[in-house]
């Protein structure tokens, strides 16, 4: 078997062995750390005394206390933040006895699930008593039993990975999955079977495929199979948790790897259905791209021209720009395949989504004006556009005109140089003249040169429809022509409203 395939047996000696590390440690024994890994978890505990201090407050109260999860494999693989995840045999109503003395501030809003959150020197602190959670064939909430040993609770956890912890204060690393093998070889496995996992919370097939795009780790075969199998169960999860997970895989450093793993095994046929749409049928007299593999493409290169970290609403149009191409595909007589109008299907389509993925309505609004706005350009051609054009052009993208500047690039996957160089340098052309025009009318802030309390004392009217209808008007003009100034704007304006009467 591959990378993620081989088979482990019960020699695997894994569990609980002391934190330091022995210099003669056999590298296959996955329970013992490396010497540089022993160094980072180290570096963990040395940065952040609030585990030592929180480990011996919980031994001090009988209960038993470990730095579990995450935290423990982002420590290993030297990413670790400022969150701690903790696990302990405390009820959550010892835990919130033990904490509140002791941290900046504490939370009890997940106490129904088990977790108690705190603050303490700047650390986000979470301890969750030792649980299981399973889901029934209907519910869309867990039901949540609480453990007695930190074995079962680490076997209920989704991947190997996650399933290490280091007992405080005695600093001894429990391993009993081999999460340190799985971590060294770059794997996603399940602590037990896959099928047991995804059963007990179908959501953790969407998290394989998050972490196969933040870790870039591959996904054990029997995992990819299971979730091929399940892939339908993930209907029972809220709207509100599948969105978080897919906006956590569209932020990592690689998506692509994620979202391909959804569409391979028909998770994104019950989560995000226009991907795989994408992937449109074509024969050999209509020859046109790859739809689904270009919006890869294309987010992997708006991904390239982010500035300021990643960008969720960018990320998200670069994914769907193209998603009203399967339903405007049209075979023209000539051989040639059409797409007309799919940019404002396509708009209409990601609201669709977006709404059933519960985001909100700001997000939704941008993404698909972004997706409505993709195609615009193409317009341009030569730079013949007035400038009455680039003012709208302007106007309509909005504070959006960023973004839309970053999508419009990253939409050229063609592999003609030449027509790549003269697309980017017809682009650099209009953003020249964007730069150019704002520099002279301010466009950013386009409205017309009378404002509605001059409106009506230019017309001598009061407060009604025809103000909006004048200020309209004033707009449109001041689109077409650029500046006017107040006095040439209220002659436009008084000979408008003499036509209008």
């Amino acid at each position: 078997m591959g990378r993620g395939g081989h088979k482990r047996g019960s020699s695997r000696r894994a569990g609980h062995v002391p934190f330091s590390v022995v210099p003669n440690a056999k590298e296959d024994n996955p329970s013992v750390l490396s010497q540089g890994q022993s160094r980072a978890v180290s570096e963990l505990l040395r940065v952040a005394p609030v585990a030592d201090e929180l480990g011996r407050r919980f031994q001090q109260a009988g209960f038993r206390l470990a730095l579990v999860g995450g935290s423990v494999r982002d420590a290993l693989l030297g990413r670790l933040g400022n969150d701690l995840d903790f696990t302990t045999d405390a009820r959550p109503e010892d835990v919130l006895k033990i904490v509140r003395p002791w941290a900046d501030s504490v939370w009890d809003v997940g106490i129904a699930f088990g977790t108690v959150g705190a603050q303490k020197l700047g650390f986000q602190i979470e301890v969750t008593t030792y649980r299981s959670e399973s889901y029934d064939r209907t519910s869309r909430k867990p039901e949540v039993s609480y453990g007695d040993s930190i074995e079962e609770d680490l076997v209920r956890r989704d991947f190997t990975v996650n399933a290490m912890a280091v007992a405080l204060p005695e600093k001894e690393f429990v391993d009993p999955h081999g999460g340190l093998e799985d971590l060294r070889a770059g794997v996603l496995r399940t602590p037990g079977t896959p099928e047991d996992s995804f059963s007990d919370d179908p959501l953790r097939m969407l998290r394989a495929a998050r972490f196969a795009a933040q870790l870039d780790f591959e996904v054990a075969p029997d995992v990819v199979a299971a979730m091929t199998a399940m892939s339908g169960r993930i209907e029972i999860v809220s709207a509100e948790r599948v969105q978080g997970e897919l906006n956590k895989l569209l932020l990592s450093a690689h998506p692509r790897k994620g979202l391909g793993l959804l569409v391979d095994t028909g998770l994104a046929e019950h989560v995000v259905p226009e991907l795989p749409a994408l992937r449109l049928e074509s024969d050999e007299h209509h020859r046109h791209k790859d739809v689904y593999d270009h919006s890869l493409i294309v987010l992997e290169q708006a991904i390239a021209l982010e500035e300021d970290g990643p960008d969720l609403v960018l990320r998200l149009a670069a994914l769907l720009h193209d998603i009203g191409k399967p339903r405007t595909r049209r075979f023209e007589s000539d051989g040639r395949v059409s797409f007309h109008h799919h940019e404002v299907v396509g708009a209409k389509m990601t609201k669709k989504r977006m709404t059933a993925l519960k985001y909100s309505n700001d997000m939704i609004k941008d993404v698909s004006r972004l997706v409505e706005l993709h195609l615009r350009f193409h317009g341009y051609g030569d730079g013949e556009w007035t400038d009455s054009a680039v003012r709208r052009y302007v106007r309509d993208a909005g504070p959006l005109l960023e973004r839309l500047h970053k999508l419009t690039r990253s939409d050229c996957t063609t592999r003609n140089k030449r027509k790549a160089n003269a697309l980017s340098r017809t682009y650099d052309g209009l953003e020249e003249r964007i730069a150019q025009l704002q520099e002279q009318e301010e466009l950013d802030a386009i409205r017309p040169d009378l404002d509605g309390n001059a409106i009506m004392r230019v017309l001598d009217v009061g407060p009604g429809p025809v103000i909006g209808k004048a200020y309209a008007f004033l707009l449109e003009l001041r689109l077409e022509n650029g500046p006017l100034g107040p006095e040439a704007a209220a002659a436009a304006l008084k000979e408008w409203w003499a036509a209008q009467n």
